[in-house]
């Protein structure tokens, strides 16, 4: 079965969330039900047998690449906007694509600050390799 790669973004996707704030600013009932309902999803998808792995991240980083001998290869910035900065992710193993896209659909409806549907941007990436798609 295809491995897709899941990616949870901080604000956007191909437009900008207009309701987006950061779970700083919510009060703990909001974030705690935020939370319940990612945790029920990921049961349920364990359940079924198709959860990998899943991980959500800090939004601190540095960038690291080699430059060359004596070069410094850290940096704590410039970063990209924060639109475009990853919050988490989850690979999911499924049957196909579609289902890839249920699974989205169902991680982008859970409760935002206001408790309604966050309708966020899900990126759904196939993961190369698993033999679900041919390789170069």
């Amino acid at each position: 079965m295809p491995k897709y790669l899941l990616l949870k973004n901080y604000t956007g996707g191909p437009e900008r969330h207009p309701d987006y704030s950061q779970f700083e600013d919510w009060n703990s009932d909001a974030f705690a039900a935020h939370m319940a309902f990612q945790n029920q999803v990921l049961d349920m998808l364990r359940e079924r047998g198709e959860l990998v792995d899943h991980k959500a991240l800090a939004r601190e980083g540095t960038y690291v690449r080699y430059d060359g001998p004596g070069r410094p290869p850290v940096t704590d910035g410039p970063f990209p906007e924060t639109k475009e900065l990853v919050a988490g992710w989850c690979i999911v193993d499924v049957d196909n694509e579609a289902r890839a896209h249920e699974i989205a659909a169902m991680i982008s409806s859970a409760p935002s600050a206001n408790g309604k549907p966050s309708h966020e941007w899900i990126e759904v990436r196939p993961i190369m390799g698993d033999g679900s798609e041919a390789e170069e």
